[in-house]
């Protein structure tokens, strides 16, 4: 059966989009330096990035898994690695989603559907968006990839519609996307995290079509006057534009 042709796609980010993640890497950061000592919390951060280089997206739990390999003949931290992965897989993400961000959600979802377009792996991403309450939020309409960027047929074919939007916090995305669809994709900019607010790098990027402080701020957008919508009901996205 051929995907429904919607008007408009929404394609939201999760990690500083919808997602403080900052405060998540924060929150390990203390967790590894008070059961580990911050010698061995240097060492798992190092392996991390280095993993992060080879594999295109952050695997935390992989880190992990290096780093027990690196231990597990020495005798060390055997017990505090298993409450480790316990750490990550049980932390409260529900706590760390953004203020207003379920409420952009629901009113992007008068418009059109919400997809979570996120790179990560097959585990600890999809974990992290069911136990936030973002998985619900979307309705299940969840894709994630290694390079997101490199997926945009497969979007397309899996979400068809006459115009998209993406929500995300990297320029380097949001430019990536520009290119590839032109004036069929308008870029919303969220000046969230450490990568929004890398000035340097955002100036290597198109400016996006639209920016706005917080996620937040999208509850209270005018999101119907971003792009012409056959039927449209405007009358129910009325509010000022921050």
């Amino acid at each position: 059966m051929a995907a429904i042709l919607h008007d408009v796609v929404f394609l939201i980010d999760v990690d500083n989009t919808l997602l403080d993640n900052d405060r998540i890497i924060a929150d390990l950061r203390d967790h590894l330096i008070q059961e580990f000592g911050v010698a061995c919390s240097g060492r798992y951060w190092t392996l991390f990035e280095k993993l992060r280089d080879e594999l295109g997206y952050a695997d935390y739990l992989g880190a992990l898994q290096l780093y027990r390999k690196e231990v597990e003949g020495l005798g060390l931290h055997a017990q505090a690695l298993l409450q480790m992965s316990s750490f990550l897989v049980d932390y409260p993400f529900q706590d760390r989603v953004y203020p207003g961000a379920l409420d952009a959600i629901a009113r992007m979802n008068k418009l059109g559907p919400t997809v979570i377009l996120s790179d990560g792996d097959v585990v600890f991403q999809p974990r992290k968006i069911q136990r936030s309450g973002l998985w619900r939020a979307v309705e299940g309409r969840v894709l994630i990839y290694v390079h997101k960027e490199l997926m945009l047929d497969e979007v397309r074919r899996t979400f068809p519609a006459r115009h998209y939007a993406i929500v995300d916090d990297k320029p380097r995305i949001l430019g990536a996307l520009k290119a590839a669809w032109g004036d069929g994709v308008t870029t919303v900019f969220p000046r969230q995290g450490h990568y929004a607010l890398d000035t340097i790098e955002a100036a290597k990027y198109p400016t996006p079509d639209i920016v706005v402080d917080h996620i937040g701020d999208l509850a209270r957008t005018n999101i119907a006057g971003w792009f012409p919508l056959p039927g449209a009901n405007h009358e129910q996205d009325h509010a000022a534009t921050p």
